[in-house]
């Protein structure tokens, strides 16, 4: 009884740990990362398109991503939207690819991504207590509403704290994988 009331707030977790997931590959971590394009979009016959959709995407090397559109036109495009973008590097281009070196990260700049992952992470968990808050009210009214024993709605707050710990964990899981990787020389 008590798991189905649960479940819709265990599926918000789980698309928050998700969403943590995304935002952690995008962030560069001195090796090249294909996700870093996930957000970039290019122009193609007027319509915002992933790169991924308009190009073969590689990496050829551990820092280096190799872009190969499959219309010639698109190199000028999707070059563009690269030195727009936020993940400053910019493209070069031979007529008939487009390459992105990652240079190798700074002491400094590690330690600035690593409080941006914390930083992203301390997001997370906010976002869980905030599901967590909102299904303990809803559990409260239930009780006034449907006339449930304090028993029950309990046990159903003390089932979603459970899921809110074991997601906490998880998200400080990512933080110290993603950590590690940034970390890492």
């Amino acid at each position: 009884m008590s798991s189905e009331r649960v479940k819709p707030y265990e599926a918000k977790m789980e698309k928050t740990i998700q969403y943590l997931i995304t935002d952690l590959q995008a962030v560069r971590a001195g090796r090249a990362n294909p996700h870093v394009l996930d957000k970039i979009r290019v122009d193609y016959y007027g319509t915002p398109t992933p790169i991924q959709q308009v190009a073969n995407v590689s990496v050829p090397e551990a820092r280096i991503i190799q872009i190969s559109p499959w219309e010639k036109k698109m190199i000028k495009e999707i070059s563009r939207a690269i030195s727009a973008s936020d993940i400053g590097i910019n493209p070069t281009t031979d007529g008939q690819t487009i390459r992105l070196v990652f240079p190798e990260l700074t002491g400094e700049r590690r330690k600035q991504l690593s409080k941006d992952v914390k930083k992203m992470g301390e997001e997370s968990k906010t976002a869980l207590r905030n599901i967590r808050r909102d299904g303990n009210d809803a559990f409260k009214k239930l009780k006034k509403g449907e006339d449930l024993s304090e028993d029950v709605v309990a046990e159903l707050q003390d089932e979603l704290q459970k899921l809110t710990d074991k997601y906490v964990k998880q998200v400080d899981k990512e933080i110290d994988v993603k950590t590690k990787e940034i970390m890492t020389v």
